[in-house]
């Protein structure tokens, strides 16, 4: 027999890290008594009346495909949310695309618009997902690297300074993953200005947006002469509780969804069928504006508690202004971010994630979810504190 002599997997994705944040997870799990602080996601299930609809949808018989783009119904309610909630039209017909979760989203809008070598500024910390997204799609991801000076707010001048004749786009997210950082309208708008001026495109990830409950949360579309610069990306996992369900969308121009559709109709046909049906009824009766009342109860109590609780016993914490993220500094400690959050984990059954893992600038802090319940975050501080006072 002939010994294989070839290297089958690709360059590319050979070159690829795998996500740090499953290392910590999968530990997590193999542990009894964890308190988990890692997990994205809300801590309440969705509502009732959305997985009824879901039910009902099988009942039915509502089990083929759907249009590529998703049900034109579903199509019709983003666009009417989006108005409604966030000030920016776009027509269901043309620039609507469901999508199998934002992360997806993400994927056939990098692949949509990259060519090999083009480049995109990616702001740091980050998702996990961002930068081998780009590298897959082809394109060269260049950070930019946010401070904690700043509560890791983009500074428009570091756009100036990474910007070049090959630089296709910018990835921002707002409310962030992983600081909770939010930028508000001015800020969003001296960014535009960077952005208009060196024609550039905006892949704005707003998965966020129903989770912002510092100041009026403003979408980057909404910026005057910025909706034809901008994929909108979207989608039900964190303001609808329907982690689970992978359902996501993108909103942009009809150039753009049109080339993006292409894309989607190929790699994943169509979205599930019976989430669209559930996303509908999220979207038509308001579940997601009556949970958002528990949302915000979960994440103000929670931010506030928990983030001073962080700068009692040591760790320094800026108040986020989004999402259910807390990002405190441990650098006071010596320890890396990933020596941290080992030692944390196995001496007292805390999960959070090391902020390495969401690029340069978050090493020296941790990521820590605080959408649990308030007993759960004061016994993780309890464990901390404990944890800090042995070091």
């Amino acid at each position: 027999m002939m010994q294989k002599t070839k290297t089958y997997v690709s360059d590319t994705v050979s070159r690829l890290q795998p996500s740090g944040i499953r290392r910590f997870f999968d530990l997590a799990a193999s542990m009894e008594g964890v308190i988990s602080l890692g997990v994205g996601e809300p801590d309440f299930i969705t509502p009732w009346s959305v997985r009824e609809a879901c039910i009902l949808s099988l009942e039915q018989g509502y089990t083929s495909y759907t249009a590529n783009a998703g049900l034109w119904e579903l199509r019709k309610e983003i666009s009417d949310y989006l108005a409604r909630r966030f000030e920016v039209l776009y027509d269901p017909a043309n620039e609507i695309i469901v999508t199998v979760g934002a992360s997806q989203a993400l994927d056939v809008s990098l692949r949509a618009i990259l060519n090999p070598g083009d480049e995109v500024i990616v702001v740091e910390p980050s998702f996990v997902s961002y930068a081998p997204l780009v590298s897959l799609a082809g394109g060269v991801p260049i950070p930019i690297q946010t401070s904690g000076k700043h509560q890791f707010k983009l500074q428009p001048e570091q756009i100036e300074q990474v910007v070049t004749p090959k630089t296709k786009a910018l990835i921002i997210c707002s409310p962030n993953n992983p600081t909770g950082t939010v930028l508000n309208r001015e800020e969003l708008v001296q960014i535009a200005r960077i952005v208009a001026k060196h024609d550039l495109l905006v892949i704005s990830d707003e998965i966020y947006a129903e989770l912002c409950y510092d100041e009026q949360y403003t979408s980057f579309p909404a910026i005057a002469h910025m909706r034809e610069r901008t994929i909108l990306i979207n989608g039900f996992s964190k303001g609808f509780a329907m982690t689970g369900w992978r359902l996501g969308f993108i909103a942009a121009p009809k150039d753009l969804a049109m080339a993006m559709l292409k894309i989607h109709q190929y790699t994943m046909m169509c979205a599930p069928t019976m989430a669209q049906y559930a996303a509908i009824e999220a979207l038509r009766n308001g579940a997601g504006d009556v949970e958002q009342n528990e949302k915000k109860k979960v994440t103000d109590n929670g931010a506030t508690f928990f983030v001073q609780s962080l700068n009692e016993i040591g760790l320094s914490c800026h108040m986020p202004g989004g999402a259910f993220y807390a990002f405190p500094s441990i650098q006071s400690t010596g320890m890396t971010s990933e020596q941290f959050a080992e030692r944390l984990l196995l001496e007292e059954k805390v999960a959070v994630v090391p902020g390495y893992v969401f690029g340069a600038s978050g090493e020296g802090y941790i990521r820590c979810s605080y959408a649990s319940s308030l007993e759960q975050l004061q016994e993780a501080i309890r464990r901390m504190r404990r944890f800090l006072e042995r070091l």
